[in-house]
């Protein structure tokens, strides 16, 4: 295992996350291989059940055909839900770094897609939105969370989003309370000093023209 790990050509290999428990290594091949041609797929199994972890690794014989599978397969959905598809080489925890949102009052024709596509044109986002739902219905509750790479990233989301229409209604964007807090919100000054000196921090690039953040940062050329 660790030895075809080392084999592995990280930078052409994807991470496929968000995975339903009905998909087999089959139908994940049969699906990355409409992007490029796949030299092979590993999908962890709990060793007691055999069932897997929700999530696999597909290499793809180059690094444009991984590069492309990330622009083509990301968000698509297997049995309902939306598979997130990105590069195995950058470590899903050093990206996770606190500068996560709460969006809320979203219509209920909005699903993760929709907040995928409106919030990545701000930066990097780290782990597939999530539009919260009811258990028995499925249908959505009004609000939702997405994660960025960097704060500068979401300082943009909140800024340009906040009070903007999506879907015909004035959405709610800012930062999300933290878990087991006493009511204290993400995007404090610890967080960003600890995001900013972080080695492993190098945020994603936007996808867009318009994202010179505060003091004319790099990226806001024309």
């Amino acid at each position: 295992m660790s030895a075809a790990i080392e084999q592995r050509n990280q930078e052409a290999t994807c991470y496929c996350g968000n995975l339903d428990e009905q998909v087999e290594e089959e139908l994940l091949w049969e699906l990355m291989l409409q992007a490029g041609p796949v030299v092979s797929l590993h999908m962890p199994k709990d060793k007691v059940t055999a069932s897997h972890q929700g999530y696999g690794f597909c290499e793809f014989r180059s690094e444009e055909d991984a590069d492309y599978a990330i622009k083509v397969m990301n968000m698509v959905k297997l049995y309902g839900k939306p598979i997130r598809v990105n590069k195995a080489s950058q470590d899903k925890k050093t990206l996770d770094i606190g500068a996560n949102l709460f969006i809320g009052n979203l219509d209920p024709e909005v699903d993760e897609k929709l907040l995928y596509d409106t919030f990545s044109a701000f930066g990097g986002i780290t782990n597939t939105p999530k539009v919260m739902r009811d258990q028995d219905t499925g249908i959505s509750k009004g609000y939702g969370f997405a994660a960025f790479d960097s704060f500068e990233a979401a300082d943009l989301a909140i800024e340009c989003m906040n009070g903007q229409y999506l879907c015909n209604r004035s959405i709610q964007v800012q930062y999300a309370f933290k878990k087991d807090s006493q009511g204290e919100r993400h995007g404090s000054q610890a967080e960003r000093m600890l995001a900013a000196n972080n080695p492993n921090f190098g945020g994603l690039k936007p996808h867009t023209m318009f994202a010179a953040g505060p003091g004319g940062a790099p990226g806001g050329q024309p």
